[in-house]
């Protein structure tokens, strides 16, 4: 008698069997501790959040529940108490976490699984510390409408999701890539103007840059010597990921994983399919592309390898090929949005934030409150000088920065890294989670002093 040969869906019940089995074993043992306090902590903020999050400024939801209480007064008190309550606990949890990844005590399973109880409740919670999630739904409304978002801005298309856009983005055109401009006109074709389902929506598209993450940085990590797990719990688990980028729907996920996806392949020489996926990363947000020319220089050393070119040839080949890429992804992009370049001029919108972030707004604002004691300082007119002087910074360190990190993928990487710092350090502004930029690429800096073999023999052929 023949033994029956299992089917597919048999298969994939055991697979799935398999995983939650082992899911339950570690939520039993003492390694799932932070993952359990930090999954308190994001319930707590998601409950938090009812009150203290980016809410509607009308919210029947919360009013059928008769819980519009929490929104104002005790109750908002209250609901801020919780979030950041939470906020704590979840940090809290990461620094646990964090002793057992130094001690050698954490796998990458346990850090992969730690991202899941993390996650689950902010799946459900409103946006928080940031009304961005409802901007991009303004805008993907704006191409669903048949208007161009990097024309005419917000303002100019009153529907429902316009009431709860922050004000000083209602008047302001889209500085986003045609890929993300799709993805919200999508969204709002599927859910119309309705908010809450707009924006659960948009956080699970932000799930496929938080897995490419996932999936990245180990790679990036072991090509380079680096622990693995250590490379997770700073790049993926740290609280600028888990709270702002998911918790706040930010499309900051989506460019941080494309990128590191783009750079993974790059490096495990595959670089037709990592600069391309890199362009896409460009076209959701603009600053993935400070990571290309930096790959210019892999894919340079891995011709002269492949095809013992010299250096001269093989880096003109790679540029060549590498603009190729990019006019190409950018061409189809753009065509399927019905879109132009546009949104590159809207890059300029950010420089209506002021704060401490940067260090040009950060020097602005000392000299005036300080220097105000002694004489009178017009604060625009500082703020105006300290934001070109950061833009010169930027324009000379990042061409430094790119040739003298060109020679292995070691320091690729860490060209990138510093190219990112910078550029958040002295842009004109800054919002929290800008600085998830250089965290996703500092896989490398959890050494354990060696390098792959490929990764050595990548200084052949530089210059």
């Amino acid at each position: 008698m023949s033994t029956p040969t299992p089917t597919p869906t048999s298969r994939s019940g055991s697979f799935a069997g398999q995983h939650l089995s082992r899911l339950r074993e570690f939520a039993s043992a003492s390694e799932a501790r932070p993952a359990l306090l930090g999954f308190v902590g994001a319930a707590l903020i998601t409950a938090g959040g009812l009150g203290a999050g980016s809410t509607k400024p009308h919210d029947p939801l919360l009013e059928s529940m008769h819980m519009s209480w929490l929104r104002f007064g005790h109750g908002l008190v209250l609901s801020s108490i919780v979030l950041w309550l939470g906020v704590g606990l979840m940090l809290i949890a990461w620094l646990l976490l964090g002793r057992r990844v130094i001690a050698g005590a954490a796998t990458e399973y346990t850090l992969v699984a730690t991202t899941g109880f993390w996650l689950a409740p902010l799946l459900l919670s409103v946006p928080v510390f940031s009304r961005d999630t409802y901007s991009y739904l303004a805008q993907g409304a704006l191409l669903r409408d048949g208007l161009d978002p990097y024309v005419v801005a917000p303002v100019d298309n009153p529907n429902p999701l316009l009431d709860n856009v922050s004000p000083i983005w209602t008047i302001t055109t889209a500085p986003y890539g045609p890929a993300f401009i799709l993805v919200a006109k999508f969204i709002t074709m599927l859910v119309g103007n309705h908010v809450i389902a707009g924006t659960m929506l948009l956080r699970l598209c932000m799930l496929p840059g938080l897995a490419l993450l996932i999936w990245a940085t180990p790679r990036i990590a072991r090509h380079l010597g680096a622990d693995a797990p250590a490379a997770l719990w700073i790049c993926v688990l740290n609280p600028l990921v888990i709270i702002h980028l998911m918790g706040g729907v930010h499309n900051e996920m989506l460019m941080v994983g494309l990128m590191t996806a783009g750079i993974a392949l790059t490096f495990q020489r595959h670089p037709v399919a990592g600069i391309t996926v890199v362009v896409v990363a460009v076209a959701v947000k603009a600053t993935a592309g400070i990571a290309l020319p930096f790959l210019v220089w892999v894919w340079t050393r891995h011709l002269s390898e492949r095809r013992g070119w010299r250096p001269p040839r093989a880096f003109l080949a790679a540029t060549a090929m590498s603009v190729l890429i990019f006019v190409a992804v950018f061409a189809v992009l753009s065509a399927v949005a019905g879109v132009s370049l546009g949104w590159l001029s809207a890059l300029a919108g950010s420089v209506k934030i002021i704060n401490w972030l940067t260090v040009p707004t950060a020097v602005a604002n000392l000299v005036h409150a300080l220097g105000g004691w002694f004489f009178p300082v017009n604060f625009y007119a500082v703020l105006h000088v300290t934001r070109i002087a950061g833009i010169v910074i930027i324009a000379v360190s990042l061409p430094l920065i790119w040739w003298r990190f060109r020679h292995d993928d070691r320091e690729t990487l860490t060209g990138i890294a510093w190219a990112m710092l910078v550029v958040v350090l002295f842009v004109p502004a800054a919002l929290p989670w800008y600085y998830s930029w250089p965290l996703a690429v500092a896989a490398r800096w959890p050494s354990h002093g060696r390098r792959s073999p490929r990764s050595r023999r990548s200084r052949r052929g530089s210059w």
